[in-house]
């Protein structure tokens, strides 16, 4: 969320009165965790990120196992002026579990930029896609990401998706997610 101020605009010829200035009040993050066995879900969260973007905030999606595109951390691409989306700088998206080795130092270097900035300050919502399948994979150690939510900045926002997120991510969020599939007969 975004931190608030509002101040009185005292009359000219009044002396202000302390009690009429309101402090700069952060509010907290959150931390939004959604999960599915299925990969089709990514849209609901892609809302939230467009909703926030085009209120003003500056907006971080990240998806760490889509890659194809000639991208990486030094070629986003910019949905309007609030929001980055970077994929890895891989040749393709990740179908299996084997990754070689180039595109697991794409998915490293991924995770350090995204690191670097949010602890910059530069986003107040950042949205990690597939990052449970990058903790499972060995790409992102999950004690990484559990040292990011804990010492992220606190106005920041942080949004986790992918099947199976490990329980200590689960532990620290705000709102746990799970989308199922209910067939009818």
């Amino acid at each position: 969320m975004v931190s608030q101020l509002r101040v009185s605009r005292p009359d000219s010829d009044r002396p202000t009165d302390p009690r009429s200035v309101h402090f700069l009040h952060a509010i907290a993050g959150t931390i939004q965790v959604f999960t599915a066995t299925h990969r089709s879900f990514f849209t609901n969260v892609m809302v939230q990120a467009l909703r926030a973007a085009g209120q003003g905030m500056p907006v971080l999606v990240v998806q760490f196992l889509k890659g194809g595109i000639d991208q990486g951390p030094d070629q986003p691409m910019q949905l309007g002026p609030n929001l980055d989306w970077l994929r890895c700088e891989a040749p393709c998206c990740f179908q299996t579990e084997t990754v070689d080795p180039q595109a697991a130092a794409a998915v490293a270097a991924l995770w350090q930029h995204t690191e670097a900035a949010v602890m910059a300050g530069q986003y107040s919502l950042v949205v990690l896609d597939e990052l449970s399948l990058a903790i499972q994979r060995g790409l992102v150690p999950e004690a990484a990401v559990v040292e990011f939510l804990q010492n992220r900045p606190p106005q920041v926002d942080v949004i986790l998706t992918g099947p199976q997120m490990p329980d200590a991510v689960l532990d620290m969020a705000d709102q746990v997610t799970q989308f199922r599939r209910n067939f009818l007969p």
